[in-house]
């Protein structure tokens, strides 16, 4: 079917709508400027507009609104007092006042939101009432309340709602003006155009204006569609293979000149995924329905900043804003990032606390930031919020780029940001009431929620986004229907709001059956399209199953569906595996070798090139979990402080000894920072611990070992390295004749694992390189494995001094290949590979 023929078909619907329009005008004697024609919603106006002046050329013709276009061009509402405004802006503030009012001050926080959304639900049932009869109608709604018992389970509830009816009871509403006298005069003929669900004020219109009123069906005839559209199914395995397939088709529709295609908005993230698609083929997509302004980057970048700036903001929140911040200097805040890093600051009071008179230039930023974020500290009044942020965006450099940003424009406008439009909320009653900033901040994520974005229109897009319900009455060539699985497209959508089947019915509110019978019939109208094409996921995020919609299963039982072809093509690419990096390091001497750097030459010559010789590495969590490795730390230093306090006095008792242990321990955790429960699954094994390196250490001291150093920092020449380490602990060992050094290292990991690191022999070069680093010819070393379930166990490297003139040679030979041009080959072999930091930059996984 061609796009002429889909355009005769609405060329048809509308000449008969349009004909039945002339037809109530010459009945009421009606002049066209004096007739309104009110349609479903605001995008029909222009196609009505058009369609009219397509079949009546000549003259005047009717003005075709939306009723809140028509009250919008009749007199401007500004709302006053606790008026509900429709605008989240101030609704969400009001809700506050009143529950204060109401009793509620210690829920208002957990009242507000539904308040508002209450008062919004009810809002166009009550619009539609006529002003003169809502004291009456009012009255009837009551009786439909249940009382507020303050005994009840649902007493909130109950108060939510009765304050909600008494909100929209007594406020004024934008389209009251469409019931006063003059308007009635003015308009000789009103025609109502009923859409897929019937609109309250609309109706409540049409009743006013009796005869002088029509109602016109605007969905279309059987006879006018006598052929239904080609619909093809198309079944996809996850969210991206049906954003894939749904880009395909419209994309298929394109290249056949099927346009304009219209893309329908049954999941908002599925169709931003599907038009990025688009706009990466070069496809221009016109966006009707928008998004919600709280996903925008520029909602993002002003969040960022009030997360910032609450008192226990962490390091990453701070450096999260600061990094949206043009003031900022990219080098300054690369140095600050790396001396927050360094220092493992979680916190930004830490950050805050600290003098950094060493480093002068992380004092100054940190000084500048920590006065930015004092400027948001105190509690005010909203319009002094509005000012003090307008001040921080500007101060931050963020104001220039939200300005000229289109979601950003927005973001500020929603907020009332701009100078003077904070004076648009003065008036309000309780605009004096003094907030938080995490109120503030509430209230600002509260309004960018409601808010949406529309980005602006391309102009001859062939593709528009626009919800399923819109395709009414308007000339699309093919359709496009993502998300129609049984969880996003539902037949019988759930009613909004907590009221009853009872109060949903007698106040005009939806019902499930009047959602249901509106969906189906916007389903059945959109299958109508020239040309459909249904997608859907047979399986969500997690591997959960998902079925089609039973709309669409509905589809297979009446045969009225064909499967659907994969638009997608599929092309040959010829593979081109990475090679294996080969990098020369002669210009990259190395002049320190620790016992860590030469076990990565060992495992990977390329992990050393990067890692070692370009100095290369990973930026550190500042607010990573205590792990293994930590709790290592943090006992390495327990042991150094117990063994330095028994070594300058000494004691026998084993409950003292246990009594000295857990002193150290406590020391160690306040020298360390580490708050109350940090170490909460180490702590629960620490007795274990501590009891059985104590039984450990009486044996070790009754076979002739004494402790004389922990954590010694040495260094030895070799050739032109230096070798360097920290030796966790070196004791003497006296038998029978001269006392012998005894260098330990501790170990916390599985004991099999460090008896597999004696057996090794000289694969395993950790003890034999500390052994490097003393002169003595004559010494022993081990490692000294402390068990966290209480068995601590020395493993002794009994050829350590063999091993070690083996490692001296070999740091020797390995150094002058490395000198001679040998290059630095990415092995790729072992576990090593597993956490190695440099993987990304060898690209093993390409090879």
């Amino acid at each position: 079917m061609t796009v002429i023929a889909k355009s005769d078909e609405c060329a048809a619907l509308w000449r008969r709508v349009l004909a039945e329009v002339s037809l109530h005008m010459q009945q009421c004697a009606a002049h066209p400027a004096r007739t309104v024609v009110l349609v479903p919603y605001a995008q029909l106006m222009p196609w009505a507009q058009r369609y009219w002046a397509l079949h009546h050329p000549d003259g005047f013709a009717p003005r075709f609104e939306t009723t809140r276009n028509w009250a919008r061009q009749l007199a401007a509402f500004v709302p006053q007092g606790d008026d509900l405004a429709g605008d989240v802006a101030r609704d969400t503030l009001t809700a506050r006042t009143l529950l204060d009012r109401a009793g509620l001050g210690a829920q208002r926080e957990l009242l507000a939101s539904a308040l508002q959304e209450a008062a919004a639900q009810l809002a166009p049932v009550v619009a539609a009432v006529a002003p003169a009869s809502r004291a009456a109608w009012g009255s009837a709604a009551r009786a439909l309340l249940p009382e507020a018992d303050s005994m009840s389970t649902l007493r909130f509830e109950a108060v939510v709602a009765r304050v909600a009816l008494e909100w929209v009871l007594a406020s004024r509403h934008a389209t009251d003006v469409l019931f006063e006298p003059g308007v009635h005069d003015a308009v000789d003929a009103l025609v109502v155009l009923q859409g897929f669900q019937e609109e309250p004020l609309a109706n409540a219109l049409q009743a006013l204006w009796g005869d002088k009123a029509r109602a016109v069906t605007l969905t279309a005839s059987a006879e006018e569609t006598r052929l239904a559209g080609r619909v093809a199914l198309h079944p996809c395995s996850d969210a991206e293979d049906e954003a894939h397939r749904a880009a395909a088709c419209v994309l298929a529709h394109v290249a056949a000149g099927r346009t304009p295609v219209a893309l329908a908005a049954n999941d908002r993230a599925l169709t931003r995924r599907i038009g990025a698609h688009l706009l990466s083929s070069g496809v221009a997509v016109r966006d009707e329905n928008g998004w919600t302004l709280s996903t925008t980057r520029a909602a993002a970048q002003l969040m960022a900043a009030l997360k910032a700036c609450t008192w226990d903001a962490s390091t990453d929140e701070v450096l999260d804003w600061l990094k949206h911040a043009p003031e900022v200097p990219a080098a300054q805040l690369r140095a600050l990032e790396r001396a927050l890093r360094k220092g493992a600051m979680a916190a930004w009071s830490a950050a805050a606390e600290r003098s950094w008179s060493d480093q002068p230039a992380v004092a100054e930023w940190v000084a500048q930031v920590q006065a930015w974020r004092e400027a948001l500290r105190a509690p005010r009044a909203l319009v002094q919020w509005l000012i003090a942020l307008r001040t921080l965006l500007a101060a931050s450099g963020q104001w220039p780029v939200l300005e000229a940003d289109a979601a950003g424009a927005r973001v500020l406008a929603a907020l009332r940001l701009q100078a003077g439009q904070e004076a648009e909320l003065s008036d309000w009653d309780g605009a004096g009431r003094r907030m938080s900033l995490a109120e503030f901040t509430r209230w600002a994520n509260e309004v960018l929620e409601a808010a949406r974005y529309v980005p602006p229109h391309a102009g001859d897009a062939p593709v528009t986004v626009l919800p399923m319900p819109q395709l009414l009455a308007r000339p699309f060539a093919a359709l496009v229907l993502p998300g129609c699985d049984e969880k996003r497209l539902q037949p019988a959508p759930e009613p909004v709001g907590e009221w009853t089947s009872a109060q949903r019915l007698a106040w005009g509110l939806p019902t499930r059956e009047s959602l249901e019978a509106a969906q189906r019939a916007a389903w059945h109208h959109a299958l109508k399209t020239p040309v459909v094409d249904v997608l859907w996921r047979t399986g969500d995020e997690g591997g959960e199953p998902l079925l089609a919609s039973a709309l669409v299963l509905a589809l297979h039982l009446d045969g009225a569906a064909a499967e659907g072809v994969d638009g997608r093509t599929q092309r040959g690419v010829a593979a081109h595996p990475t090679q294996r990096p080969l990098p020369d390091a002669r210009l990259l001497p190395v002049e320190r070798l620790s016992s860590t750097a030469y076990s990565d030459l060992r495992h990977c010559p390329y992990r050393f090139f990067a890692l070692r010789q370009l100095g290369l590495q990973e930026a550190d969590e500042l607010a990573a979990e205590v792990d293994k490795r930590d709790f290592g730390n943090w006992l390495h230093a327990v042991l150094q402080h117990f063994h330095e306090a028994l070594l300058a006095d000494p004691v026998e008792d084993a409950a003292a000894r246990a009594a000295r242990m857990d002193a150290a321990a406590q020391a160690v955790t306040r020298q360390q920072g580490l708050g109350e429960g940090d170490f909460l699954p180490f702590a629960a094994g620490w007795p274990q611990v501590r009891d059985g390196y104590l039984r450990w250490l009486a044996q070790h001291e009754q076979a002739g070992g004494h402790f004389q150093q922990a954590e010694v920092q040495t260094r030895q020449p070799l050739g032109t390295l230096q070798l360097v380490g920290t030796i966790d602990r070196i004791d003497s060992v006296s038998t029978t004749g001269e006392p012998t050094p005894l260098v330990i290292d501790y170990k916390t990991e599985n004991d099999a694992v460090t008896r597999k690191r004696i057996a090794a022999g000289a694969e395993d070069t950790q003890l034999a390189f500390y052994a490097a680093l003393l002169s003595h010819d004559t010494l022993r070393a081990a490692y000294v494995n402390v068990g966290e379930r209480g068995e601590t166990q020395l493993h002794e490297q009994e050829e350590v001094v063999h091993l070690r003139d083996l490692l001296v040679e070999g740091i020797q030979h390995d150094f002058e290949r490395i000198a001679a041009g040998d290059p630095m080959a990415a092995l790729g072999e072992g576990a090593v590979c597993e956490y190695c930091a440099a993987r990304g930059l060898c690209r093993k996984d390409f090879w």
